[in-house]
């Protein structure tokens, strides 16, 4: 496609209805869509409705029949909105398969045959956040594993990077998330007895509340942050606690990675891949494998250092300029076979 063609190229992202602190999917493909759009014609559009009723997504549906573009990308969540849009011009990005590990029997049916099955087939390719998610798409779908692209998640500009000495003797742990899988719970038991202020970035349990008074354990505690306050919050750390059990992709790693923390994440996929060398991997479920990790970079200053410089390395390819190229490629993809 040559320079002149692409840049006629007219690209609809289309996002769940906005709220006022917005999702990770929207800043996500907010910040994408600015760099896209000086190389294409962005339309960045919110569905009308947020709840998943049947009323509610006909209504969603309906208001996508107006649109006109060249390439309608569904940017998340709303999977069924591809019934909007002409099967030859749409791209579906599903984040993760987390929806079928959550529950069972005819809901888990229904749920993978609406949310995934219908979607996958009425989409002309699907974008996914890691080779982990690939795989899963694949088995529960049944597609052609050709028509499953991986397209990794950026890392948000407003993070950055700001000098300041390891807290030694109580260093602050940032923990980033509230939903079971983020692990607060073993993560709770591995810093019991450690020096520490723990700083949670999301809604806690009663149950959660209960264990953290129980141990001992100091922390605070703050949901609804901006994407600043989030970053400061990560230049404000000592280290990136992220031992999470499911991900689809794991942004915290490289979000802690491009503020210059030392990272604490799952040696599983896709966490592991996502960090590369630039963290330390623990096991999950070993509350005493997560202890181990924290005291080791507690206790050595060279392995500190070596993990910030390899995190700094390893998130040069999730920068959003790159992220947003590969994005163009797989347009240009569609547009080209259209």
């Amino acid at each position: 496609m040559a320079d002149n063609e692409q840049n006629s190229l007219r690209i609809s992202l289309i996002f769940r209805k906005n709220r006022e602190h917005g999702f990770s999917i929207e800043k996500i493909f907010r910040q994408l869509g600015d760099i896209i759009a000086q190389k294409a014609t962005v339309q960045q559009v919110y569905v009308p409705e947020i709840k998943a009723s049947p009323l509610h997504i006909w209504k969603n549906i309906r208001s996508g029949k107006s649109l006109s573009a060249d390439i309608f990308h569904i940017t998340g969540d709303i999977h069924y909105m591809v019934m909007a849009f002409p099967r030859k011009k749409t791209i579906l990005t599903i984040h993760d398969c987390v929806f079928l590990y959550q529950s069972n029997g005819l809901k888990k049916w229904l749920l993978k045959l609406i949310f995934l099955k219908l979607p996958v087939k009425r989409s002309r390719l699907i974008t996914t956040i890691s080779d982990k998610s690939r795989r899963e798409i694949i088995e529960n779908s049944g597609c052609d594993p050709e028509k499953v692209v991986v397209v990794p998640n950026p890392v948000g500009d407003l993070f950055y990077y700001r000098q300041h000495s390891f807290r030694q003797e109580q260093p602050v742990l940032l923990f980033i998330g509230s939903t079971p899988n983020k692990n607060i719970e073993r993560v709770i038991e591995a810093i019991k007895g450690i020096p520490c202020l723990l700083h949670i970035v999301g809604n806690l349990t009663a149950h959660a509340k209960n264990l953290l008074e129980m141990n001992n354990i100091q922390y605070e505690q703050r949901e609804g942050l901006s994407e600043q306050a989030l970053a400061d919050a990560y230049a404000d750390c000592d280290i990136v606690m992220f031992p999470s059990t499911y991900e689809g992709f794991g942004l915290p790693v490289v979000e802690g990675q491009k503020s210059g923390r030392p990272v604490i994440t799952s040696n599983i996929s896709p966490m592991k891949e996502v960090a590369a060398e630039g963290a330390c991997l623990v096991d999950p479920y070993d509350t005493a494998s997560i202890r181990q990790g924290v005291c080791k970079i507690m206790a050595d200053a060279e392995y500190r250092d070596q993990l910030v410089k390899k995190g700094f390395e390893n998130v040069k390819q999730y920068e959003a300029v790159a992220i947003a190229e590969r994005y163009l490629q797989v347009y240009k993809r569609v547009k080209i076979n259209d």
